[in-house]
């Protein structure tokens, strides 16, 4: 899986830009159900004319989909929209369901990964009480669990647990969602002449995440990925880490607390 992704929540013409993505040197799409626009990734990844084995494609299935049948419908849904024989990495997109139709449908996600429908199955807003009930079912430890992360919110038990447990740890709204007025995060883009929002993915990556950055924006989506000329000092990356603001930095809605 490549180390940095690009996400396509919310963006309504994503082919353009995951076209545009491609163009940047992006390997990696993650889209999900809820965002209705797998069939437009795909179409993207036709476009290009790279080989679809060189792309890593994510989708997700929701709470109002979980369930044994509906999550086995779903993924043959999901690749039938994709015109795809496998999607390289299914995630359970939120625990809201319950912890009864949260193992159904990751018993049905494991189910179509031994079939060849799925190449890795994981999990996304997952909080370690969930990532424990899969432990305590005998499950086989889930590969990802994508959650918000970015300095304001570094979410550091969920973090310190997957890394223990091999989890890799995919990270969310890693540029604030454009917020990046902090006074810390300019002065730090202001000594390497960054942007800040290549500065906080450039956080993410040394933290030893998978950031997802997303934007409809060309330079944008161009900038984002100028990461690997550059590298943040320790006492940087300390500066960074200070802005941890627990829940209370969150931007998004993280369900990390359900039942």
């Amino acid at each position: 899986m490549p180390l940095l992704g690009f996400g396509v929540y919310q963006n309504y013409d994503a082919k353009a830009s995951v076209l545009e993505a491609f163009k940047a040197g992006y390997r990696h799409i993650d889209s999900a159900q809820m965002y209705k626009n797998e069939a437009d990734v795909a179409a993207a990844v036709r476009e290009s004319g790279l080989d679809r084995g060189s792309v890593f494609i994510t989708t997700k299935v929701a709470s109002k989909s979980h369930g044994y049948e509906s999550t086995l419908e779903g993924v043959d849904e999901s690749l039938a929209k994709m015109q795809f024989d496998y999607v390289d990495l299914f995630l359970i997109h939120d625990p809201l369901s319950g912890k009864e139709k949260r193992l159904e449908t990751y018993k049905a996600l494991l189910e179509a990964k031994a079939a060849g429908k799925i190449r890795t199955v994981g999990v996304s807003n997952y909080g370690v009480k969930h990532l424990e009930e899969l432990r305590a079912a005998s499950y086989e430890t889930p590969a990802i669990n994508q959650i918000e992360l970015h300095p304001l919110c570094q979410q550091k038990d969920i973090v310190d647990y997957c890394l223990k447990n091999n989890i890799i740890v995919e990270a969310y709204c890693p540029i604030l969602r454009g917020q990046m007025d902090n006074p810390v995060i300019q002065s730090v883009a202001k000594k390497h002449a960054r942007d800040p929002a290549q500065i906080l993915v450039r956080w993410s990556l040394q933290k030893g995440f998978v950031p997802l950055p997303k934007s409809a924006t060309p330079a944008r989506i161009h900038s984002n990925a100028q990461l690997y000329d550059f590298e943040l000092s320790a006492d940087e990356m300390a500066q960074l880490d200070g802005l941890d603001r627990g829940k209370d930095g969150a931007i998004s809605w993280n369900p990390v607390d359900a039942d």
